[in-house]
């Protein structure tokens, strides 16, 4: 795929999801799409984890814009930059947010696969989005990654494999991370 296709591609995502419209967003993704957004330790996988997600992340971010400034492609990767701008709505990361509108820098791995994106790395600085907000970055973090046994928030923003359960049927390169309720996922 050419560099301008990808970027038709991105630049759709990018309009679908400023308009929190997840159908649209859903059409330019493949079946196998992985979305990850290290700051906020998703990872969804399929088209119905990643309407759900999104829909999630609407409800937390309804006003959700993205403006893509600048790209640069390889054969099959393509990455974005630009600015987000979005406000931090009620209290699902553990702290009520002071209504202002964040506005921050944004980079965009994606990936493709038969003319869809099948991968989107979603990376923005959340202490940044935190400070914006009026919350407590250390408090978000806790609610979104929970505390370790030694008290401690878990390296790279994540739980490794190397702590699953014996029924875990994980490869040893997927990591895991804390659904809304708490449980490990």
């Amino acid at each position: 795929m050419n560099g301008d296709r990808m970027f038709e591609l991105a630049q759709a995502l990018a309009v679908a999801k400023s308009r929190q419209d997840v159908p649209a967003a859903l059409k330019v993704l493949h079946e196998d799409m992985q979305l990850e957004a290290p700051a906020f330790g998703t990872s969804a996988r399929g088209l119905a984890e990643n309407e759900k997600v999104l829909t999630r992340f609407f409800a937390s971010f309804p006003d959700y814009n993205v403006a893509l400034e600048g790209h640069a492609a390889n054969d099959d990767t393509l990455v974005c930059w630009g600015r987000v701008q979005m406000t931090m709505t009620g209290d699902r990361f553990g702290m009520v947010p002071n209504g202002r509108r964040a506005d921050l820098p944004v980079f965009i791995q994606f990936a493709f696969k038969d003319d869809r994106i099948v991968r989107e790395r979603f990376v923005f600085d959340l202490a940044e989005l935190c400070a914006q907000s009026g919350v407590s970055t250390d408090t978000v973090r806790r609610k979104i990654f929970g505390m370790s046994a030694s008290g401690s928030l878990p390296p790279n923003d994540s739980y490794c494999v190397a702590n699953r359960t014996p029924d875990d049927s994980r490869s040893a390169g997927e990591t895991r991370r804390r659904d809304q309720d708490g449980t490990i996922v």
